[in-house]
């Protein structure tokens, strides 16, 4: 027998489940179709849920990837009215100066593209700014990524994809750079030309490979173009959507202490906070692009002329992220060539190739370097400081200079005309800067690292300076120290201090080499290393610094 009760308080009665809309139009309907057959609400919920930093540094990446869209949108257009041939036809579109002049198809269409196509040019130069601002937003990406120490474990591997990326990259913008066949471009190929019959035995038939036969050839732009739009377009494609599913796997790093809220601290999830933002920081680097392309002209082809191989221009240089490679060209002393087996051996060539090679390898493979050096096997997903890593800032600063010290002698012939010098003197101080600013650049680094760091070390047990001055009951004048807050004071002793590794048999009781190299390494990058305080010495100096209030203020102040 159910026995019911009376009350006079209102019974809670749970609401009846909606009966399902009958007519939820027909985006309502496919959407439900694609989700019952893919379930991908599934993943767009657990995808929406990521937590993104919110930090200014972390959106260079986010330029990189929206330069890309726009280089893909701007490059469609182009591709509709562009020829990628060698043919030779007669110039007789709107610029006066070329009218009647012989060149190739290429160039042809480059200008018609320029002159004759309703916004052409605008879209012309929207696409090379765009191909400069996403090589420059990748490599300054990973310098941040560098310097924070964002590539240790787990994200080793997805530093190696960014470098692919780069390189790729460079490879994109220079086969762009070179397809208009102009004479500015066709004096890049020429010097790429060299660099290939530099190799020894097999250099020159690479070169006719390549080129279709003896320089110019009659298919290089063909080859170009399909490298353009298609290999590299899609490697780079695959590579970014790679990068980003190891972003998301291995959850985005973030800076130790950055404000006085969690949120402030992690960031904002991907929906919908940071997708509205991401949507309107797309919209600001695309207008952006487009005024430079509106107010700034760049590779004006109808200056340069068709490509002929008898003139040079004088005072020309590649786009910037191609000039370190031509500096190191120019920084060879003359005379590094001599015959052996019937073959010419030009190692003004061979050295500075196999040089870049070396540099570009080791930027490679870095992070498994100093995993090995350092014998850190952990994960890390808190970013250092750059001045807590003072060896490896100090690495990074040299590796900098000796890339400024290339790419600046990419306009050596500039700067010696601008400033009325000799050319044989900027090339010599220039070298000069290549061999020796690397290791000054190393020096100085490291010890402001170092001084930064004692500083911190300093403001945490006493304080910062107020710029308060009082006068003591015995009359001495100091200035008073503020202690920091505590948010500042874990930002400023969270970092880790390592010992340098110990040298130790390996398994069958022996020391390798190997392992005295590694040793030795260790007690290199470690040297120096500044610990922060720790809780003993904290205690030690808010004791001393409530005694010194009390001295200032007074009993019952604190």
């Amino acid at each position: 027998m159910t026995t019911i009760e009376r009350s006079d308080a209102p019974a809670e009665v749970a609401a009846p489940a909606p009966a399902p809309a009958k007519s939820g139009g027909f985006t309502a309907a496919a959407a439900n179709y694609i989700d019952e057959r893919t379930s991908i609400s599934g993943v767009v919920k657990e995808f929406g849920r990521k937590i993104f930093p919110d930090h200014w540094s972390f959106m260079l990446g986010e330029v990189a990837l929206y330069s890309f869209v726009i280089i893909i949108l701007s490059g469609t257009f182009l591709t509709f009215f562009f020829q990628a041939s060698m043919a030779e036809v007669t110039y007789n579109g709107s610029w006066a100066p070329l009218k009647g002049m012989e060149m190739s198809a290429a160039m042809d269409s480059a200008l018609k593209i320029s002159f004759d196509i309703r916004g052409g040019l605008l879209v012309r130069q929207i696409h090379h700014w765009a191909a400069l601002l996403f090589i420059a937003a990748i490599g300054i990406h990973m310098l941040r990524v560098y310097f924070t120490g964002a590539f240790r474990k787990p994200r080793e591997l997805n530093w190696v994809i960014g470098f692919t990326l780069f390189v790729l990259a460079m490879a994109e913008g220079f086969t762009g750079y070179s397809l208009p066949d102009d004479l500015l471009s066709g004096n890049g190929l020429r010097i790429i030309d060299g660099l290939i019959k530099g190799i020894p035995f097999v250099g020159t038939w690479i070169s006719f490979l390549l080129f279709g036969g003896e320089f110019p050839g009659t298919a290089i732009i063909g080859r170009l173009y399909t490298l353009h739009i298609l290999l590299l377009p899609a490697l780079v494609v695959a590579f970014i959507a790679l990068h980003l599913v190891f972003v998301v796997v291995h959850k985005h790093t973030q800076f130790a202490g950055g404000g006085r809220t969690q949120k402030n601290v992690i960031g904002y999830p991907i929906l919908p906070v940071y997708a509205a933002k991401a949507g309107g920081f797309f919209f600001l680097v695309f207008g952006v692009v487009a005024l430079m392309a509106a107010f700034f002209t760049i590779n004006p082809i109808w200056n340069y002329g068709p490509y002929d191989p008898s003139p040079v221009s004088a005072g020309t240089q590649p786009d910037w992220y191609i000039g370190f490679a031509d500096g190191a060209l120019r920084l060879i002393p003359p005379g590094w060539e001599f015959v052996w087996l019937d073959h010419t051996w030009s190692f003004n060539i061979i050295v500075p190739v196999l040089a870049l090679l070396v540099l570009l390898g080791l930027v490679a493979v870095y992070p498994f370097i100093e995993g090995w050096v350092t014998g850190d096997k952990r994960e890390h997903h808190i970013l250092d400081r750059p001045r807590n890593a003072p060896t490896r800032t100090g690495i990074g600063a040299a590796g900098v200079t000796f890339y400024a010290g290339l790419w600046a002698a990419a306009s050596s012939d500039i700067i010696a005309t601008h400033f009325q010098l000799s050319l044989e003197s900027v090339t010599h101080a220039i070298q000069a800067w290549v061999i020796l600013g690397p290791f000054l650049a190393y020096f100085v680094a490291k010890r402001v690292c170092i001084g930064l760091m004692k500083k911190d070390r300093e403001i945490v047990l006493h304080g910062y300076e107020s710029g308060r001055i009082v006068r003591l009951p015995g009359g001495e004048y100091i200035e008073v120290h503020e202690q920091v807050d505590d948010y500042e004071r874990w930002k400023l002793v969270d970092y880790e201090v390592y010992e340098p590794l110990m040298l130790r048999p390996n398994s069958q009781g022996k020391i390798t080499g190997s392992a005295r190299l590694r040793v030795r390494l260790s007690k290199w990058f470690f040297e120096d290393r500044i610990a922060p305080a720790s809780r003993t010495e904290l205690e030690a100096g808010h004791g001393h610094g409530a005694a010194a209030h009390d001295e200032i203020e007074g009993p019952g102040h604190h």
